[in-house]
């Protein structure tokens, strides 16, 4: 559990309401449905004409990484492919075989294949590269999926606050009703700005730092299998992964 995103989330939320309670201001004058529909559900409106579905939808699957992170346990993956090295040094690569039965990640489980069927080291490096990058392509579209939302919220405000002046002008005549287009244009600026630079900016950021260290651990993988292939004591294979580790 990512603690720190969520008192991150919370703390930004209460920094605004409390600096708003200190400055006299009512809290519940924060709270201007007309302006949230306006700012979120054009926001959402944009970003799902920007995106794919399928791009779209995969970001949703992945927003749960800002409290809960992938454990990618390196340490344990470099032990890993030490035995990995230490069995087709011993039986060959064919030994690999029950490893590859067993084995539960699927990239892993695909470069063990490949030494299996006893591929060329370039070959086997090419294949789990465009795997790699088709990883990493997609993890970064669900990264943007949430940078283009925090694009376009603050253009959205602006566009709430305009509605709200346009219904001041519209009832100038009438007193009463000026205070809703006011509170409408004002908050609607507030939300705009407020949900890009506290929620949908950082969360696609927590977003790329997830996708880069699920990179780095296959690209680790990938870096070990092919040292396997190339036939390198399990030793400096567990030397030379441990480089990935800070």
């Amino acid at each position: 559990m990512d603690i720190l995103s969520i008192i991150g989330m919370v703390f930004g939320f209460l920094a605004i309401v409390g600096g708003n309670f200190l400055e006299g201001g009512d809290t519940a004058s924060l709270i201007n449905l007309p302006a949230l529909i306006i700012v979120f559900g054009g926001t959402l409106g944009a970003t799902f004409l920007h995106f794919p579905p399928r791009i779209y939808f995969h970001s949703l699957k992945v927003l749960l990484l800002i409290v809960r992170p992938r454990k990618h346990l390196l340490d344990e993956q470099i032990e890993k492919v030490g035995m990995w090295s230490a069995l087709a040094r011993k039986e060959g690569l064919l030994g690999l075989e029950v490893v590859v039965d067993k084995e539960q990640d699927q990239f892993a489980k695909k470069g063990l294949q490949l030494l299996v069927d006893g591929n060329e080291p370039e070959v086997i490096r090419d294949c789990l590269e465009v795997e790699l990058n088709t990883i990493e392509h997609n993890e970064m579209q669900a990264a943007k999926v949430y940078e283009a939302m925090g694009g376009y919220s603050p253009t959205i405000g602006i566009i709430g606050a305009v509605v709200g002046l346009i219904q001041v002008m519209q009832n100038l005549a009438d007193p009463e009703l000026l205070g809703a287009g006011i509170a409408t244009a004002f908050v609607a600026t507030i939300y705009g700005v407020g949900f890009a630079n506290l929620l949908f900016l950082p969360i696609a950021n927590k977003l790329k730092l997830e996708a880069y260290a699920l990179v780095q651990a296959k690209e680790m993988m990938l870096e070990g299998i092919t040292a396997i292939a190339e036939g390198e004591n399990p030793r400096n294979i567990e030397l030379k992964l441990s480089g990935y580790i800070l």
